[in-house]
């Protein structure tokens, strides 16, 4: 198993997105503005990170290993980039 790094792909989102399909590493969730949403991180169906209320400007680490895919789900207005490799 390969460790989770600094150096990473990106994806800009405002919505629920699939943002990979297969086995990688989640570095963390930037979330540059929202006023009032949410954001849940699955492993396809299974929940790595259960819902919550961030805070805009701001990064949230979130090291972990997905092994079917990394979905983001995203609710009200929100904006945020998803850090993974």
């Amino acid at each position: 198993m390969n460790p989770v790094t600094e150096s990473q792909n990106y994806k800009n989102l405002t919505s629920t997105t699939t943002v990979y399909t297969g086995t990688g590493g989640l570095l963390g969730i930037f979330v540059a503005s929202t006023s009032g949403g949410t954001l849940k991180v699955n492993d396809g169906a299974n929940t790595m990170v259960n819902t919550f209320t961030p805070v805009a400007a701001t990064f949230y680490a979130l090291p972990g290993r997905f092994n079917t895919s990394l979905v983001v789900t995203v609710t009200g207005t929100l904006d945020c980039t998803v850090f993974w490799n």
